[in-house]
């Protein structure tokens, strides 16, 4: 990570609300059950998949592995893209819109512990394929019906 400033603050003091392209990158992590990990948002109180926003100099890989970790306390080994998905959309509660694009990956994690922060996780658990949650935007769902499907490669 770079020591910039966090790239979406310093783009809205620029743009305020307008539509931009945000890009995001994050990942479906299993554990050795075959179950997937869900992290429960203190931005929607909704479920998702662990990942966060690009910040400038990162790579979408490397951006997975540190929001995973910031999120969930988890450090993962990106096992191959499951796809990009380009053509979505999003309006913050505070009034920003932006055109979200978001990497993700499928990841195994090598070590760490869950950790909830209490602020931007507010729980995080291993769900069965079965007992999947809704996940909270179309993006996530895209994803992880593509990835139960077993694609890799996939651009939407």
């Amino acid at each position: 990570m770079t020591n910039k400033p966090n790239y979406i603050s310093w783009i809205r003091q620029r743009v305020g609300p307008e539509l931009i392209f945000l890009n995001f990158a994050g990942g479906i992590v299993c554990n050795e059950h075959d179950e997937v990990l869900l992290q429960r948002r203190g931005d929607s109180d909704a479920w998702g998949f662990p990942g966060g926003a690009m910040e400038l100099g990162e790579s979408a890989e490397e951006t997975a592995i540190r929001e995973i970790y910031e999120e969930t306390g988890l450090v993962v080994k990106i096992e191959h893209l499951i796809g990009v998905y380009t053509k979505y959309s999003h309006h913050y509660s505070g009034g920003d819109k932006a055109q979200t694009i978001t990497f993700f990956f499928q990841c195994k994690p090598v070590r760490g512990e869950l950790t909830i922060d209490g602020n931007e996780t507010l729980e995080l658990k291993f769900f069965s394929k079965e007992e999947l949650p809704r996940l909270f935007v179309q993006q996530h769902q895209d994803a992880y019906k593509d990835w139960l499907s077993g694609k890799s490669g996939v651009c939407r």
